[in-house]
């Protein structure tokens, strides 16, 4: 683990103890990933496939989620971290005996004033706890500003199916186009309901000759 790695462990395990938690991250904060069901799911959405790794409807994968998405927690980023991980570590095994792209792994994007107003990208947090090959190109790069949002759209989670697609077309800008041709990319986001988000970004990237692969942690 690199110094800065241990620098931000130390400090957020100092906020886990002054900060008062909320309940649902009071109980992810007692379990680890071993509590958490791994399920990999292929969904068509919008004609393309993602995959989720949880099952939403599980309330552990509840509490997962909303303590990583609305309080920070530390502790929920590192558990969705090694799941993820386990995940990550077969795909990419497997994706390398056949193919010598480099490998990507891309967080979605907020827009800047979102991110902003939030403080933080929850999902570009998680990323940042995997394991360092997944990070430094032994397994994968970690690409955390491959995406731009272009534009601030309103939430999803207060949009019909047909307004969430319309929402974020066009809404995702690839920053350096010579990183994305040839490679492969696993475009990654917390959750997804009707996959809107993902297949908008995934396209941008596809459109510049990218392989992508659409995986969120879980499905609403």
């Amino acid at each position: 683990m690199k110094i800065p790695d241990l620098v931000r462990e130390a400090f957020e395990s100092v906020l886990d103890v002054i900060a008062p938690l909320r309940a649902r991250s009071a109980r992810t904060k007692g379990r680890t990933s071993a509590h958490i069901p791994l399920l990999p799911t292929e969904h068509a959405l919008l004609g393309e496939r993602i995959t989720t790794l949880m099952d939403y409807r599980e309330p552990e994968v509840q509490d997962l989620i909303r303590a990583l998405k609305y309080d920070r927690s530390a502790h929920a980023a590192r558990l969705a971290a090694e799941l993820l991980a386990e995940y990550l570590r077969e795909e990419i095994a497997s994706l390398k005996l056949f193919s010598a792209r480099p490998v990507f792994l891309a967080p979605i994007p907020l827009h800047k004033s979102r991110e902003r107003e939030r403080g933080f990208n929850q999902i570009e947090i998680v990323l940042e706890r995997v394991p360092q090959a997944f990070k430094d190109g032994t397994a994968a790069t970690f690409a955390p500003r491959m995406l731009a949002r272009t534009r601030a759209t309103p939430t999803q989670t207060k949009l019909a199916r047909k307004a969430r697609i319309q929402n974020v077309e066009g809404a995702f800008e690839v920053r350096d186009k010579r990183l994305v041709a040839g490679a492969h990319i696993f475009l990654i986001d917390d959750i997804t309901t009707t996959g809107a988000t993902l297949v908008s970004a995934g396209r941008a990237l596809a459109k510049l000759g990218a392989e992508v692969s659409l995986i969120a942690l879980a499905r609403a």
